[in-house]
């Protein structure tokens, strides 16, 4: 009965070993060499800021004061630009 725990003590500790040693061997070797130069992502470019006039402040402000967001106050400071 001593002989099943003992055989798989020692199948289990030959497959753990069997499974680590390729895993260290790969850890130690150099990455290949790239040829390829490094992609470089293109540079944002900004537009110059417009300044702002004071109607569209005001709306601004008027829109914030009644709590407007999204599509509601582009619509309302569509209008009140228009208006004003």
């Amino acid at each position: 009965m001593k002989l099943i725990p003992t055989l798989a003590g020692a199948l289990l500790a030959v497959t753990a070993t069997a499974t680590l040693i390729p895993a260290a061997s790969a850890a130690t070797t150099a990455a290949p060499a790239t040829t390829a130069a490094p992609v470089k992502k293109a540079a944002t470019v900004r537009k110059p800021a417009v300044p702002r006039t004071a109607k569209s402040i005001a709306c601004s402000k008027a829109a914030d004061s009644k709590g407007l967001h999204g599509k509601p106050r582009k619509k309302f400071m569509e209008s009140c630009k228009k208006a004003a």
